[in-house]
């Protein structure tokens, strides 16, 4: 773990200014080096270089981040001109989905540029403002090619056969299993190449980049943002064919799929139990909508509440972290069947990633729909909720779906 900062350490500058950048896509500002994002339909945060950086492990990595975060504001020097939530001291974050294995981190970079509606800013950490200006352009991946990960396709399929038979003997209700696919490169990967075209393609989608984890996740584990909280639950899943109509008759019978509607339930039930203790209101909708993304459709429903305690938006992730989404029900049977037959270390898959200011507020997504960039190239990784009723072949489809979005991301052309 990394040590914090000492009384003897020089505390923080923090300086944000409202700057005009025009039009300009924030993705076109970051550089190949350290860059880190968080962005949906073009608003969001973008930065590089580190100011400060904590790494944790272990079942304490939440306590351990929360507690660095909270002894780097406190001695933080801060001048904030605009006063948005993102403005100030904020720091990144991704954190592994298990206690072990995997590292966690939270980074404050030392320049970071933020849009919100029709205002832009530009903070500094200890440094001098940058001139704003278009990064070299990224260049794509040479020589990519794919090879199966832990498991190749009719392996996994004995897996979520197994997870089935667990799930009828009444071992468990759902389980989520995930499944990995390595991609090498001959050069090492410039990841804004795979960053601008998720972000163009999946603009619904935060498109995220923290120390090597990347990706475009539609699935929001937690908002708060000046008392209010908000969680959107994803589970249930079909794939789009890119007809039109078609697209609209999958989508009706996803609505009424009960063995889609079943794993749904039990993940917004887990998410309105975990946020409930931290509310004086809540809102449930007693029915899901269908969320349409380029390559699939989810059941998805928005949680809402109001915080009646000072529970920052890193620790309501703690609270809420693995959600029946990418764990299971109940929590504790599923990642222990994860942990004795998933065959693979997720790290910082399904994780929490995300971004928090010095007041609390942020935004903390489920690293879906992602990757970690490693030596040789990247690893992939996509999942699926297994309940009673699924078929592994239909869960090995959909998990190849959800494999799309960074495969594409990754393509040269």
């Amino acid at each position: 773990m990394t040590i914090p900062a000492s009384a003897s350490t020089p505390p923080l500058v923090v300086r944000t200014v409202p700057v005009d950048l025009a039009d300009l896509p924030l993705l076109d500002l970051l550089p190949r080096h350290e860059p880190v994002s968080w962005l949906r339909r073009g608003e969001g945060l973008v930065g590089w270089g580190v100011a400060a950086r904590l790494e944790t492990s272990g079942p304490t990595r939440f306590s351990d981040a929360v507690k660095w975060w909270s002894e780097t504001v406190a001695r933080a020097r801060v001048e904030d001109q605009v006063a948005e939530p993102g403005t100030g001291l904020v720091s990144f974050g991704a954190f592994a989905f298990a206690d072990e294995p995997g590292e966690s981190l939270l980074v404050i970079p030392q320049v970071i540029v933020g849009r919100r509606g029709d205002r832009t800013w530009l903070t500094t950490v200890s440094v001098e403002a940058p001139t704003l200006v278009p990064a070299p352009a990224p260049e794509p991946p040479v020589g990519l090619a794919f090879s199966d990960g832990a498991r190749n396709g009719e392996e996994w399929m004995t897996v979520v056969a197994e997870a089935v038979r667990r799930i009828s003997a009444g071992d468990l209700e759902k389980v989520v299993l995930a499944r990995d696919l390595i991609a090498t490169t001959d050069e090492p990967l410039d990841v804004r190449w795979p960053l601008h075209r998720l972000a163009a393609q999946y603009e619904m989608c935060w498109t995220f980049h923290v120390d090597g984890l990347f990706g475009a996740t539609p699935e929001m584990l937690v908002r708060r943002e000046r008392g209010l909280v908000t969680s959107r639950v994803l589970a249930g899943t079909i794939r789009r064919t890119g007809d039109d109509e078609r697209d609209l008759a999958l989508a009706a019978t996803l609505a009424r799929s009960s063995k889609d509607l079943e794993e749904h339930e039990y993940a917004v039930r887990s998410v309105a139990d975990a946020l409930e203790p931290h509310c004086s209101s809540m809102n449930v909708p007693e029915a899901p909508f269908v969320l349409h993304l380029p390559n699939v459709m989810h059941l998805a429903t928005d949680v809402n509440g109001v915080v009646h305690d000072n529970a920052t938006s890193l620790q309501l992730a703690e609270s809420l972290h693995p959600s029946a989404a990418v764990g299971g029900t109940p929590t504790t049977d599923a990642t222990r069947l994860i942990a004795e037959i998933e065959g693979m270390p997720r790290e910082r898959y399904a994780g929490p990633v995300g971004w928090m200011d010095a007041s609390g507020d942020g935004e903390w997504g489920i690293a879906l729909r992602s990757a970690t960039v490693t030596e040789s190239g990247v690893r992939l990784f996509a999942g699926c909720g297994i309940v009673a009723s699924s078929d592994p072949e239909a869960e090995l489809a959909e998990s190849q779906a959800k494999f799309v979005p960074v495969r594409d991301a990754l393509g040269a052309g």
